[in-house]
């Protein structure tokens, strides 16, 4: 099984290493998984590839997750819903698309204390986002509030750094890879953060909130879950877990 990583950057991801474990784990055997950084035109490639039967399938990351579900011939109801995929494979001769963030997600906010979710960013994870949110009142900040206002018809659009008192906040930035700190009284009123960011150590936000006692999902906890459902999309077996997260965190 020939699987692979399209985005653009893609040399930070854990994503390679993760699915190697988890092959290595499962008895997987033949398989491999590699990052390739791609731009459009790279992207409809690779998609050809998997019809092709070139390759059997690919996660897909920043900034092609809407490209790609454009590009599909059938797309799952998460996926649909959101407009945004992470997961191609083929069925039947045709590229099928999933969106795992969306199941990471919701299993991430399903642990967290009722509230209002408030999405920071406004990109494909701010609209797995809202999706995964489900009945939750949905807030939607960003830097730009035509493009917060384009992620979901049904969430309101918050001012970006004004906080909103007894919120779960969900980060979709990519604020925090390289040390960034999220707007500080967004915190202050949060009651719990689910934070899609992630790098060699734990993000000021998370850090932040630990600190706190509040409960927090970091952004390899839901790397991690959307991995495994990927996983078990190309290959039917029931995903391991724990090896997959002592790959990620080294």
């Amino acid at each position: 099984m020939r699987l692979v990583l399209l985005g653009d950057p893609v040399g930070h991801s854990l994503s390679p290493p993760i699915f190697r474990a988890a092959f290595a784990a499962a008895g997987v055997t033949g398989s491999s998984y590699e990052a390739r950084r791609v731009d459009a035109a790279g992207l409809a490639a690779a998609m050809a590839e998997i019809q092709a039967g070139e390759i059997d399938g690919a996660n897909v990351t920043m900034p092609h997750k809407r490209l790609a579900a454009r590009g599909c011939s059938d797309l799952d109801r998460d996926a649909a819903r959101a407009g945004a995929v992470n997961t191609l494979a083929r069925r039947d001769g045709l590229v099928i698309g999933w969106n795992t963030d969306i199941l990471a997600l919701r299993d991430a906010l399903a642990g967290m204390p009722d509230g209002p979710v408030l999405v920071l960013g406004a990109g494909a994870a701010a609209a797995a986002a809202i999706v995964a949110a489900g009945s939750r009142e949905q807030i939607v900040a960003a830097r730009r509030p035509e493009a917060a206002r384009a992620v979901s018809a049904a969430a309101i659009v918050g001012e970006w750094g004004r906080p909103v008192e007894g919120a779960i906040v969900v980060n979709a930035t990519p604020l925090g890879m390289r040390g960034e700190a999220l707007p500080d009284r967004v915190l202050l009123a949060a009651f719990g953060l689910v934070d899609l960011a992630y790098g060699p150590t734990a993000t000021p936000a998370v850090t932040a909130m630990r600190e706190r006692g509040a409960p927090v999902v970091d952004g390899i906890d839901v790397l991690v879950a959307q991995a495994a459902a990927s996983f078990t999309i190309w290959t039917g077996v029931t995903a391991p877990i724990e090896a997959m997260e002592r790959a990620a965190r080294g």
